[in-house]
């Protein structure tokens, strides 16, 4: 393996206003190497470390700032079988729930785990199925201040992908999970993946992982918790088109309402009102992000890489 570089990158400013988000001369600091896929940082505060899943090595990682780098956490972290479950086995989208759990989006055990952290427990099934048709493979999740839980379930985890045999719901969607019942809110996507909420929690934001129609779009929320009808924020299709790596993935918000999308080249900083702002160009297809330490500190999972950025916002939400 080759030496690991101290940073990656570069940051590429479309607006003007950008750099009043983010430091055009700021680092992509390299803080771990060699994985398979790295996915999914969430931030642990009590322990002051970032976990992440690495999906086919079927690993959920952490890393301290202390010296001994990324350390297996939890394994298996997706699928629990016997043999070989594909090539993508593990969990992907992690996220903390509003009393400090780990949720999981689990590929090989098709469903949303709960786990405690910190404290004696082993994981269990949150949700694993709508109408008795089990997930493809839960892609991303959030939670919002009700405690409600939002996650799409494309095909990327199953070992045929669309085509497999095991296929059980018929759509690739977006569900909400409340007292005990699981709601599918969008069924007309192809490949849902990352998704967010606004600072207000009015706006649902959906990336779309196809790379046919590379797109983020946004979603009414309803007092209820499902969704009106959606519209386009920004298409980027073209730039997928283009050579740079990677698609739309894993998304965050911040205080200012930016969305920070990972997609073509790296992460997407994007406006409220769908303006592309700046792009953090990591060289590699980039999966996913999430903030850290005092909230003002992008992680970003980059392939082989972990990394980060400081930024000049605080991330919505963070606890």
């Amino acid at each position: 393996m080759s030496q690991t570089p101290q940073t990656i990158g570069h940051l590429h400013i479309f607006k003007e206003e950008a750099k009043a988000f983010i430091d055009p001369n700021a680092d992509i600091e390299v803080l771990a190497d060699g994985f398979d896929w790295a996915e999914g940082p969430v931030w642990w505060k009590e322990e002051q470390a970032i976990l992440f899943s690495d999906v086919p090595r079927n690993t959920v990682y952490i890393w301290r700032n202390n010296g001994e780098g990324a350390l297996p956490y939890v394994k298996p972290s997706g699928y629990t079988g016997v043999g070989v479950y594909g090539n993508e086995p593990g969990s992907n989208g992690l996220t903390r729930d509003l009393k400090g759990n780990l949720l999981s989006c689990e590929h090989g055990d098709r469903r949303i785990s709960i786990m405690p952290l910190g404290r004696p427990g082993g994981k269990k099934t949150v949700t694993d199925n709508d109408g008795g048709k089990r997930f493809n493979s839960p892609n991303d999740v959030i939670v919002d201040s009700k405690g409600r839980i939002y996650f799409t379930d494309p095909p990327y985890g199953m070992p045929g992908k669309e085509n497999d045999p095991g296929k059980e719901t018929g759509v690739f969607g977006v569900y909400m999970y409340a007292n005990g019942k699981t709601t599918l809110i969008i069924k007309d996507l192809t490949r849902p993946n990352g998704l967010a909420l606004s600072p207000d929690e009015k706006t649902l934001y959906v990336a779309q992982s196809d790379p046919d129609k590379a797109i983020y779009m946004k979603y009414p929320v309803l007092s209820t918790g499902v969704v009106g009808k959606g519209s386009l924020l920004l298409d980027v299709t073209s730039m997928a088109k283009s050579g740079l790596l990677g698609l739309p993935d894993g998304i965050k918000v911040d205080d200012h309402g930016n969305i920070w999308g990972t997609g073509p080249g790296g992460v997407l900083l994007i406006s409220p009102k769908g303006e592309l702002l700046a792009r953090i160009e990591t060289g590699q297809a980039t999966a996913n992000c999430g903030w850290g330490e005092d909230g003002t500190v992008l992680y970003i999972t980059a392939d082989r890489y972990l990394c980060k950025v400081q930024t000049k916002v605080k991330g919505v939400p963070f606890r």
